[in-house]
């Protein structure tokens, strides 16, 4: 018999229980605070990971904002 297989990862399955029980309106606000703020500081770590990586400077940060850089559509 082949088992089941669940579409959620297991970070979602620990989120869902540890969120069983009814929690205030409040307390849930904060934790989605502390959720995202943890979150932006792991995307502005990495960022500057590649910024440094790559040797950027304050001039190129000021060339990247006046370049246009999308793809082109055909």
């Amino acid at each position: 018999m082949e088992s089941l297989k669940s579409p959620l990862n297991s970070a979602q399955l620990e989120l869902l229980k540890m969120f069983s029980t009814n929690i205030p309106e409040t307390d849930w606000l904060q934790i989605k605070k502390l959720f995202v703020r943890y979150l932006a500081k792991k995307a502005v770590s990495s960022a500057n990971e590649v910024w440094d990586k790559k040797g950027w400077t304050a001039e190129d940060e000021k060339k990247m904002l006046e370049t246009h850089m999308r793809t082109p559509y055909k």
